[in-house]
C-alpha cells in the first residue's frame, strides 16, 4: 500500500474527510431536490470509501490508518456543513420581528430588492411588526445585515425551506436555482 503508515493515515485522512464532506453535501442536496448532484456526490463518496476501507482492513497492523480513518471521518461532517454554508445551497424563510423600527425595516427590505410579507402582531409587551421574508441562502447574510442596521433588537429566525411555486421570488420551482 504505502512504504510508511503515516503516508497510508494521511491519505486515508483525506478520503475519508471528502467522503464524509460529500456525503454531508449529498443529504442536503437531495432535501433540496437537487437529484443530478446528489447522484454524483453519492458515486465519489462510495468509491472514496471502498477504496479507504480497503486500505485500512490491508494496514490493520498500523494504529495510524485506524485513527487517520476516525480522524477523516470526524472532521469530514464539519467540513461538509462548511462547504453548505459556503456554496449557499437552497432557500431560507426569515421570520423577522420587530417591536419598534418595522415600517422602517421593511421599507429598506424593499429598497434592497427583497420580496417579504409584513404583518401587524402581538406580543409579550404590545403590537409588534412581524416581516416573512424567503431568500436564497446566499442572501441572508445580506438581509441580516440590514436587520442589525436598521433595528438591533429585532428577533430573526430561519428555516430551511423548499419553495413549490415561484409567487414573486427570482427562485425556480423544486429548489433548484
Amino acid at each position: 500500500m504505502f512504504a510508511s503508515p503515516w503516508l497510508a493515515a494521511l491519505a486515508i485522512f483525506t478520503m475519508r474527510l471528502t467522503g464524509i464532506a460529500l456525503d454531508t453535501l449529498r443529504t442536503l442536496l437531495v432535501m433540496r431536490g437537487h437529484k443530478g448532484w446528489a447522484w454524483l456526490a453519492a458515486f465519489a463518496q462510495a468509491f472514496l470509501f471502498v477504496i479507504a476501507l480497503t486500505w485500512v482492513v490491508s494496514g490493520l497492523e498500523h494504529p495510524l490508518v485506524i485513527i487517520g480513518y476516525a480522524l477523516g471521518y470526524a472532521t469530514g461532517g464539519v467540513v461538509g456543513i462548511q462547504l453548505e454554508r459556503r456554496l449557499g445551497l437552497g432557500h431560507v424563510h426569515l421570520r423577522i420581528i420587530s417591536p419598534r423600527r418595522g415600517a422602517a425595516l421593511a421599507a429598506r427590505l424593499r429598497e434592497a430588492g427583497f420580496a417579504f410579507t409584513e404583518v401587524p402582531a402581538s406580543g409579550r409587551d404590545g403590537t409588534v411588526d412581524l416581516i416573512n421574508c424567503g431568500v436564497v441562502q446566499k442572501q441572508v447574510p445580506h438581509v441580516l445585515e440590514i436587520v442589525d442596521d436598521v433595528d438591533p433588537d429585532a428577533f430573526v429566525t430561519a428555516e430551511v425551506i423548499r419553495p413549490m411555486r415561484r409567487g414573486i421570488w427570482r427562485a425556480s420551482i423544486g429548489g433548484r436555482s
